[in-house]
């Protein structure tokens, strides 16, 4: 196995063995993306130079004995979501070409404080908008198991260049399953973290009250380590939770006993397809033989998950991205015009196709006469959404299905039909509203090698004992060790 294939932990243990040094490992990757994104084009921008002397830096600190970060001489590979310090930031959007940010986000600056070394930007659909990473201004990210397929949406780029050996580790932005629904189609592992466990400072927000950063990796070990260098309180984010960081590592092979596995009957009805479900099926089976407890439980107003999120989204979007005008901030148009047209042409010019549906779709449902219609009601459903979660974890411990409906599908297959891709997310969206934790873990693959993956929810703030079954399974299995072939 080359060193591009690893694991972030194998990388460490090489360099504390004395086998690979921090500038060996940047350079294998470096040459892996050049070598590989041309197909894939995972990547929006990449550091090498950079990377190059921050692994010099790196590899001078352990010559010397001087302590280390958790993550010393690990590349990673960031959304380009998140603000970067002195490096372009532009959420896959004409209308942010060209910013470059006067700071850093709260979780790069603390895997910088790691030693990790950020080696590039990712690909994403334009402001984490999208299911499939069609809908970058500047390019379309491939599934690295095939690259006819998409590799799902919007943090396809972060998701792809671990899939296909860019990068050991990344992190994305999860909205409504932008983080489990492309690690379940490239075949890695993925958490969207509870609401206020991981600081938002610095991620350009979508939807404010969703909007929630987490690591993609290849094994549930990298993923944890990721958690305990990012999650944690920041003052600087006024939805932050103070509650105490688990050593997520330190019990993640911990026995978890007299497991109960919540089993939605809700994610097991028309649109699932059949080798997804047999997947899903075969690895519960797998956990009934490890001890644990198949509990039926019902969440009955998950139907309207799909709704409600499209409303409460879009709402949220509609004033979020109302800054970007053109004289505010962001691309302003050349052409004169008043003040009201100076902001439609800016407006017009750089936001895509999609992010204009959604910012009208947002602004509708917050216009007066439809505020309490349409608005007001689906907070009231999201309540009704999260009390049955509350509901169905006083069964169980740790709810499961599947992450996504199908696999990969093609590329431009659904992009004429905003409803069939918006579908996509059917069995992510409801996490993000109530708030909860949520983890896809590789579990099969289809007859055509496609990436299968199983979904783990949990109540809030219990990321320790969800990643610790999700590693049950992961011991038991080897679809964690599959890499495609590029």
């Amino acid at each position: 196995m080359s060193l591009t294939e690893k694991t972030a932990a194998e990388l460490l243990a090489l360099q504390a063995a004395g086998k690979a040094s921090a500038v060996e490992i940047t350079d294998a990757f470096l040459a892996s993306i050049a070598d590989r994104d041309q197909k894939v084009q995972a990547f929006m921008h990449v550091e090498g130079a950079n990377a190059k002397a921050v692994a010099a830096v790196i590899d001078a600190k352990r010559k010397s004995g001087a302590k280390l970060g958790a993550l010393a001489g690990v590349p990673i590979a960031i959304k380009d979501v998140l603000c970067t310090k002195g490096i372009p930031t532009t959420c896959s959007s004409k209308i942010l070409e060209g910013f470059v940010p006067p700071y850093d986000a709260t979780v790069v600056a603390r895997l910088k404080a790691a030693d990790a070394i950020l080696i590039g930007k990712t690909n994403m659909d334009e402001f984490a908008m999208g299911s499939s990473t069609e809908n970058s201004a500047y390019k379309t990210t491939r599934n690295p198991w095939d690259p006819e397929r998409i590799p799902g949406g919007s943090s396809g780029g972060s998701a792809a260049a671990v899939a296909a050996c860019l990068a050991p580790v990344s992190l994305g932005t999860d909205t409504g399953g932008s983080i489990r629904q492309p690690a379940s189609l490239c075949g890695i592992v993925g958490i969207k973290p509870t609401y206020g466990r991981v600081s938002r400072y610095g991620m350009i927000a979508f939807a404010s009250s969703l909007d929630q950063i987490g690591p993609f990796t290849h094994d549930v070990y990298d993923n944890a380590l990721l958690m305990e260098i990012i999650s944690g309180f920041d003052p600087h984010d006024a939805t932050s939770v103070n509650q105490p960081v688990p050593a997520y590592t330190k019990t993640l092979n911990d026995k978890v006993e007299g497991l109960r596995i919540g089993v939605p009957k809700e994610f097991f009805g028309e649109g699932l397809d059949s080798e997804v479900e047999a997947a899903i099926r075969t690895a519960l089976k797998e956990y009934e033989k490890l001890g644990a407890k198949l509990i039926d439980v019902s969440l009955p107003h998950s139907s309207y998950a799909v709704s409600v999120y499209y409303i409460v989204a879009t709402a949220e979007a509609s004033s979020n991205l109302a800054r970007f005008d053109g004289m505010h901030y962001g691309h302003r148009t050349k052409q004169k015009a008043d003040l009201i047209g100076t902001y439609a042409k800016s407006r017009g010019e750089a936001f895509g196709k999609e992010v204009q549906r959604r910012i009208m779709l947002g602004t509708y449902a917050l216009s007066s006469g439809y505020k309490d219609a349409y608005y007001l009601k689906a907070l009231k459903v999201r309540r009704l959404i999260k009390n049955d979660f509350d509901a169905a974890f006083e069964k169980c411990d740790v709810i499961m299905g599947p992450t996504a409906p199908t696999a990969a599908f093609k590329k431009g297959e659904k992009s004429d039909n905003p409803l069939a891709m918006y579908l996509s997310d059917i069995y992510t969206i409801s996490c993000n509203l109530a708030g909860i934790a949520g983890l896809s873990i590789p579990c099969g693959f289809t007859k055509t090698n496609l990436p299968i993956g199983l979904q783990l929810l949990s109540p809030p703030f219990d990321e320790e004992r969800m990643l610790r079954v999700a590693r049950m399974y992961e011991a038991a299995t080897d679809w964690h060790t599959k890499r495609p072939t590029v």
